[in-house]
């Protein structure tokens, strides 16, 4: 894990993230009651920042928190940020909790100020190694609870289902549900078959993914058929090629799925040209 950059915004003003304080009763550390995004930066430009504050907003609309800035004001927050800490390559963590009120409450929902708080960290580089191999991945069920579709703080079920791709020596733990494809523990799956890229249907059980949507964007521009559709794990187990999508991945080949070859084993063709064409776009927009 790279070393944050020195600069954060918490409650209206940047200050040292080494100083930064909250308080112990506010609602996000009792209750992880809060939500999140993270937004690549590149070049000192946010990367489709209205799809990530959309998303934010969604998310805030489902645990009944009101949206405490507008459009404007999480660009302005975002960007003088950014700048503070260099413009350079980077991505933005941000996350609103509903605040702290004295006292640990169930309900009613408290109306109080809510705390929000934003840092970055360095843009994760992606080494050759992993552009020329790929990535390998596990399986494991999906045991998160039933609003997925939510960016939610409370991530204790992806970090566990995270920890046993790490202790798998893996980069990524891929969910099944019910016998069907989910996601990663913090990945949007795309599926090739065929010549077609296959991605499984949003729902309450899947986070509706803004990369995602980058990628279908590039595949119809690069005139690749795709299709959003419910995914068995014989059919993920027989792809010709896997991928992972998410905002400080990019889109990433996994090409050894529970210790077995994905196709050859290598990245494949389409990938290649997926890649390429998202290098391309993040430097244009």
């Amino acid at each position: 894990m790279a070393t944050p950059l020195p600069l954060c915004f918490l409650n209206g003003q940047q200050l040292p993230l080494a100083e930064a304080r909250i308080s112990p009763l506010d609602r996000s550390f009792l209750f992880g009651d809060g939500v999140y995004e993270v937004i690549p930066v590149y070049g000192g430009r946010a990367f489709r920042f209205a799809a990530h504050v959309e998303r934010l907003a969604r998310s805030l609309a489902a645990i009944r928190m009101r949206d405490p800035h507008s459009r404007d004001q999480w660009r302005r927050i975002v960007d003088e940020l950014v700048a503070a800490n260099g413009g350079v390559d980077q991505y933005v963590y941000l996350q609103v909790s509903r605040g702290a009120e004295y006292g640990r409450n169930h309900a009613p929902l408290p109306d109080i100020e809510p705390t929000v708080f934003v840092y970055c960290s360095p843009w994760p580089a992606v080494s050759a190694e992993l552009l020329a191999s790929g990535l390998s991945c596990i399986t494991a069920q999906d045991t998160r609870w039933a609003r997925c579709d939510i960016k939610s703080v409370a991530l204790l079920a992806n970090v566990l289902l995270r920890q046993l791709a790490v202790d798998a020596n893996a980069a990524e733990t891929i969910l099944l549900r019910d016998g069907k494809l989910m996601e990663g523990s913090a990945s949007t799956v795309h599926v090739v078959m065929q010549g077609e890229i296959l991605t499984p249907p949003n729902s309450h059980r899947i986070l509706p993914g803004t990369t995602r949507g980058v990628v279908i964007e590039i595949a119809e521009s690069l005139g690749i058929t795709h299709r959003t559709t419910d995914i068995t794990e014989s059919e993920l187990r027989a792809a010709d090629e896997i991928w992972l999508a998410a905002a400080t991945r990019e889109v990433q080949p996994v090409t050894q799925l529970d210790g077995k070859p994905v196709g050859n084993g290598l990245p494949g063709p389409l990938w290649q040209r997926l890649y390429a064409g998202f290098q391309d776009l993040k430097r244009e927009t």
